[in-house]
């Protein structure tokens, strides 16, 4: 089948191809917004779904199916969401510092006729990171477009992560040896 991925992210999109898909790149700008009463794994299933059903059969040729994902950085029983602002990433990081953390991501494939969604879970754990560090990768890296204000394949995980329990590239959004695997039996 071929693919329709539908993100904006260029960590999903480098991952997909990394793993031997090649797909037709088609975001759609959807509200990432949900009900308040949904936990961690039902918010990433709920946004990948709601991405995936902004496509109506009709945009969806017989022989394609979508693939729609969202990631999350949960921290006591509460998403991070992307970082306003320097500030706010800096506090956002400070907030992760010396603790563990949970992302999550969750992944919608659709064809015409069959829908499949499923959640990834990892656990990380950060260092204590100083104000220093934190306003240095900020101000470097500039991580607005990212869940809990950092990238684990950047310097900040490179030297402030301690260990992860689950799949690395889960954290970078897109969780691929699931994802290959969903695919292989879809």
């Amino acid at each position: 089948m071929k693919i329709i991925l539908a993100s904006q992210s260029l960590r999903r999109r480098q991952l997909l191809e990394e793993i031997g898909f090649q797909y037709e790149l088609r975001p759609k700008d959807v509200e990432e917004s949900y009900p308040e009463h949904l936990k961690c794994e039902e918010i990433v299933e709920y946004l990948s779904e709601k991405k995936s059903m902004a496509f109506t059969n009709d945009e969806i040729p017989d022989d394609t199916l979508v693939l729609t994902a969202d990631t999350i950085v949960w921290l006591d029983g509460a998403s991070l969401l992307k970082p306003t602002d320097e500030q706010d990433a800096i506090t956002m990081l400070g907030k992760l510092s010396g603790r563990k953390h949970r992302v999550a991501t969750g992944v919608c494939l659709r064809s015409k006729t069959k829908k499949r969604i499923f959640h990834v879970l990892t656990d990380v754990f950060f260092k204590a990171l100083t104000l220093e560090e934190r306003t240095y990768y900020v101000k470097k890296y500039r991580p607005y477009d990212k869940s809990g204000s950092y990238g684990i394949q950047e310097w900040i995980g490179y030297i402030g992560i301690e260990r992860i329990e689950g799949s690395y590239t889960n954290v970078m959004g897109l969780p691929t040896r699931e994802v290959y695997e969903e695919l292989m039996k879809f």
